[in-house]
């Protein structure tokens, strides 16, 4: 995220040679000068503009665990990670004399237009305060005048009445500056309407809009869009409530349209799914938090399993903070590791592998569209599953490239139908990979790997039937079981050396599923094998 950032504000800079601002030194001037003065407007140019910054805030769900609402925490979190990007100084005097951005009428390019009013007001009461200090000074100080004691009283009401507005609006400021919105909300939750409710709900939300607002305005001020990235993390190692109320903070702040967060929900499914459905947030949704899940989350990404380069790298990060243990003897043997692989030919440039990536990509969007093509007629009828495979792909096809050394790289096209079935038929597709995967496990024959996939779930579809009641959530995920038979048998028949290839880079499978039914398939075994008679001949007479 923090390259693309990169890439557009070079991008957007050559486009139209004009360089975006920064809150600081004489830029905080002059951001203070358009808060108190201008009003913003979103114009056609601001809306062309493709440049980007992120604004990452990490969320560790485990340190708001202890208090009462979870969601609250995350609410303060970034409230005050906000205000410390931007500083507290431009944000107070915004809640005071900002002006939320309105859109342009007609086709005018002016983003900056002058507060009439408020410059007004403000030159009446500069006025009004010198006509009362010149008064006040002539009463006090020109001979033959002295003895006025109304003059004096006139001058002094003027002064007073003029300076008051003055000192109020430098109060306001000064009280929020003091005062952050972490610090307010934390005061609600402090109160007695916190535990009634009443109308706790609104003012929070009303913060969180004057963070959006505030947003908007830094967008016109500084020429670029603002996104803020939340990392929410440990949030599996929660209480039950506490995952819901995350979550339903998350929902409510993704609801407004042209919303400026991102959320990167790091979680484990497979500990996510069974807190849903303990609480009661599950209602109508016939208590599935897969279903839940697939309705909240827009890119799912479930990480592989990891390999061996991985492996090395998470080693020798260990190794290197830990230089207690054999530090020279183990580095040595890294060093020697790193010499060898420099004797490997070289690899393209990264420029050369976007392109790559680019033409990939294309070509199997184009598989997508073209009507023609058995893949079409595959795609789901949701738009949240379609927005689903439209960001999986990408991924999925810069990963291949990724390993794109090891023989029989599949092609765009059969990169595309995998995610399409992978999307469409989670469950039955674990089934059959982790058929495959036990299979593998056996020692196969050398012809195994040519075997197709759909024989393979032929086989044991029976013992899955078996284990449908436990499986019962992950099963209701599938689509028609028939287009499911006909995607594997006739239009796109992978084989198992295909699935194995494909395995290492699915990343919108769920492979708790599978991991799930690895064991369920065991213990079945393990029941089988333990419910089996004993032979009479060998049973004690006793």
């Amino acid at each position: 995220m923090r390259q693309e950032m990169v890439q557009r504000e070079e991008a957007e800079l050559r486009r139209s040679h004009q360089k975006p601002r920064s809150p600081e030194g004489w830029g905080l001037l002059l951001l203070l000068w358009y808060l108190a003065f201008y009003k913003p407007i979103i114009t056609e140019g601001h809306l062309r503009r493709k440049n980007i910054e992120f604004i990452f805030i990490r969320f560790s769900a485990w340190q708001y665990a202890g208090c009462d609402k979870l969601w609250a925490g995350l609410v303060t979190t970034l409230c005050d990670s906000i205000r410390h990007h931007f500083g507290a100084l431009p944000l107070s005097v915004y809640h005071v004399m900002g002006t939320r951005p309105r859109f342009a009428s007609g086709f005018s390019q002016k983003e900056w237009v002058l507060k009439t009013g408020t410059c007004l007001k403000l030159w009446g009461m500069l006025f009004v305060l010198a006509a009362g200090l010149t008064i006040l000074l002539v009463a006090l100080l020109v001979p033959g005048i002295k003895d006025h004691h109304a003059l004096k009283v006139v001058g002094s009401a003027v002064t007073s009445l003029s300076g008051s507005g003055l000192a109020l609006g430098a109060f306001s400021i000064l009280k929020n500056l003091l005062i952050s919105e972490k610090q307010k909300i934390e005061r609600l939750t402090n109160s007695e309407k916190f535990t009634s409710q009443l109308g706790f709900m609104s003012k929070v939300r009303n913060e969180v809009e004057v963070l959006v607002d505030f947003l908007s305005f830094m967008e016109i001020f500084e020429r670029r869009r603002l996104r803020v990235v939340l990392e929410i993390t440990s949030l599996d190692i929660c209480y039950p409530e506490k995952v819901a109320g995350v979550l339903n903070a998350m929902n409510t702040l993704l609801s407004e349209a042209n919303t400026p967060f991102i959320f990167i929900l790091a979680v484990d499914p497979s500990v996510i799914v069974p807190c849903l459905e303990q609480t009661g947030c599950m209602k109508g949704l016939a208590d599935n938090g897969y279903l839940y899940l697939n309705r909240t989350v827009t890119l799912p990404f479930s990480i592989p399993e990891m390999g061996a380069r991985s492996r090395l790298r998470f080693l020798e990060a260990a190794i290197q903070t830990r230089e207690d243990l054999m530090y020279r003897i183990i580095t040595s043997n890294v060093e020697r590791r790193r010499a060898k692989c420099r004797g490997v030919p070289a690899v393209p440039s990264r420029q050369e592998a976007d392109a790559e990536a680019v033409r990939c990509i294309h070509e199997a969007f184009r598989c997508l569209h073209d009507s023609t093509d058995p893949l079409a007629r595959y795609l789901p009828t949701s738009g949240a599953h379609v927005r689903r495979i439209v960001n999986t792909i990408p991924i999925t096809l810069r990963l291949l490239l990724h390993r794109a050394g090891t023989p029989g790289t599949p092609s765009p096209r059969a990169a595309a139908a995998w995610v399409v079935l992978a999307d469409q038929w989670p469950c039955r597709l674990s089934w059959a990979l982790q058929c495959l995967e036990d299979a593998w496990q056996g020692r196969p024959t050398p012809d195994f790997g040519a075997r197709s996939l759909w024989s393979i779930f032929q086989e044991n579809v029976g013992e899955l039937s078996s284990l449908r009641q436990p499986l019962h959530n992950a099963l209701s995920l599938d689509g028609d079981p028939e287009l499911f038979q006909t995607f594997l048998a006739s239009d796109f028949p992978f084989t198992a050396r295909d699935a194995r290839a494909f395995l290492g880079v699915t990343v919108n499978l769920d492979h708790s599923i599978r991991h799930k039914m690895g064991l369920l398939r065991g213990l079945d075994r393990l029941q089988k094998a333990t419910a089996t008679p004993v032979s009479r001949s060998v049973q004690c007479p006793h």
